[in-house]
């Protein structure tokens, strides 16, 4: 499904949700923060949306099994000589890591049978398609983080407007001439906490699981990049047959 479609439907079915739960299911000491309670169980449904995605994309960019023991298969095989197993263990594995390190082993097979490239021109031609491949990987790892981080600086952003606008409501129950109105005082406070609460808990969510993902891609990356490089080192270490 594309970005910009699931970004809408999830919009909507988070409004649906939010505006039924709101009339429905919430207490009056919450129903009391006003219409804007509405966009933060919103803003709330959409940021645990996102974390689960990132959640199950990020698993699913790890492959199968373990990435050390994968790695250690691939080297092995390499230092056998034999480039079309590493190859296939990278089918098998259908990692992020798997794809670069296939997309670099797969060029070097085709450099090998071209006899018009030198020998020194093979490792850069492998060094570009693993770099290639790394770009084409990275959005995929980094996808939807920039979104969690907006819905955290909206949600952050709409709880203080609730807060302004529940404290405009206490101060003009305290401007009434002669006995200020204690009922709309109350209500005018409520809002004004409700609101501050809602934002501050879907901006929290949002900030601690955009820095998790983040470090968690950093990290992810880091291992590609070294893995690459290990797996370089030994194509430029040994002979392979243009096969």
């Amino acid at each position: 499904m594309k970005q910009g479609l699931f970004a809408t439907i999830l919009i909507i079915v988070a409004f649906a949700v939010s505006l039924y739960v709101y009339m429905n299911l919430l207490p009056d000491f919450i129903t009391a923060g006003g219409p804007l309670v509405v966009l933060l169980i919103m803003l709330s449904i959409m940021v645990f949306t996102y974390v689960f995605e990132r959640i199950f994309s990020l698993r699913k960019a790890q492959g199968k099994g373990s990435l050390t023991k994968f790695l250690k298969e691939v080297e092995d095989n390499l230092n056998n000589g034999d480039i079309n197993a590493a190859v296939e263990i990278c089918n098998k594995q259908k990692g992020s890591m798997a794809n670069v390190i296939r997309s670099g082993l797969e060029r070097y097979q085709e450099v090998l049978k071209d006899s018009h490239i030198s020998a020194e021109k093979h490792m850069s031609e492998v060094q570009r398609a693993i770099e290639e491949a790394t770009m084409l990987e990275t959005p995929l790892l980094e996808k939807n983080l920039i979104v969690l981080s907006t819905i955290s600086s909206i949600a952050t952003m709409v709880g203080l407007l609730g807060t302004v606008i529940g404290m405009i409501r206490a101060f003009r129950a305290l401007a009434h001439a002669g006995t200020p109105d204690a009922i709309q005082l109350s209500i005018g406070i409520s809002e004004a906490l409700i609101n501050t609460a809602g934002g501050l808990i879907a901006a929290i969510t949002g900030i601690i699981a955009y820095n998790f993902f983040v470090n968690k891609v950093d990290g992810f990356t880091y291992m590609i990049d070294e893995a690459t490089s290990s797996i370089i080192e030994i194509l430029n270490s040994r002979k392979f047959d243009s096969k």
